[in-house]
């Protein structure tokens, strides 16, 4: 048996961590750390964060292993690439089980944000399970990017009596603005895609690297702070070599009649 603990860590910083994380941290037999992209391209200082993490908050010795995760193909349907995208990581998790906890034990993920919203770990681990894999999940939820970025601008997530949508950039730049919705989160944006929506009547408010040192915040109207976003979000990753943003789009209230 296998018990996978999928552990929410907010954005990487330690203060995101909740008692429940750090007592499963310590409590496993192996925590895994995916490393993302070549060296070079920025993306190492997300498995610096976790190991950072590691560091911080573990009172006992904890196996701590790092593996390659598998690239998604970027041609070709987007849900088959993704599909078997899910697929090789699922291999690899497998091959990874198999090196270091050959007789079953307690496995620890450390999953950015929530595991719950736009994550595949869940996923990942019911295709394990559907394979025969002897494993039974555990979340311990996180804070979220959705809360970061309402924090950070000290606004309410919705208005009131009102609908929230929660969706992706490639929704927004292929469906546009979803209907019936009062206020749009955007996570998963690579592009910008609020570029593609009339500006008129929407506000903007935009975080990126939420909760770290580096952090940036924008807002306002989307006609002057798109633009603004548009070239400070190119030079932090220019800078950095990686970005993790997310934004929420809300009609004014003259707009919504």
């Amino acid at each position: 048996m296998i018990d996978l603990h999928l552990i929410g860590i907010g954005t990487g910083n330690p203060d995101h961590l909740t008692m429940a994380a750090i007592r499963a941290m310590n409590g496993a037999d192996l925590i895994l750390l995916p490393r993302k992209g070549g060296e070079g391209d920025g993306r190492s200082d997300l498995v610096d964060l976790r190991r950072v993490l590691c560091d911080k908050v573990l009172t006992r010795p904890v196996r701590v292993v790092e593996f390659d995760l598998p690239a998604r193909a970027a041609e070709g349907p987007y849900i088959e690439a993704v599909r078997d995208w899910h697929a090789a990581i699922a291999a690899a998790w497998r091959a990874e089980i198999d090196a270091h906890l050959p007789r079953g034990g307690k496995l620890a993920l450390l999953v950015w944000g929530d595991p719950s919203l736009y994550d595949s770990t869940l996923r990942i681990a019911a295709r394990l399970q559907r394979e025969g894999l002897d494993l039974r999940s555990h979340v311990v939820p996180g804070i979220s990017s959705v809360q970061l970025l309402t924090a950070a601008h000290a606004i309410p997530l919705n208005t009131l009596a009102s609908s929230v949508t929660i969706t992706t950039g490639r929704r927004l730049r292929e469906q546009g603005w979803p209907e019936g919705a009062d206020t749009v989160v955007v996570m998963l944006d690579g592009g910008c895609a609020f570029e593609t929506l009339p500006a008129e009547g929407i506000e903007i408010w935009w975080g990126g690297f939420l909760g770290l040192p580096q952090e940036a915040l924008v807002s306002g109207p989307l006609a002057e702070a798109g633009p603004h976003i548009v070239a400070l979000r190119a030079m932090l990753r220019k800078k950095h070599g990686w970005i993790m943003d997310i934004y929420l789009l809300r009609r004014s209230a003259g707009s919504r009649l």
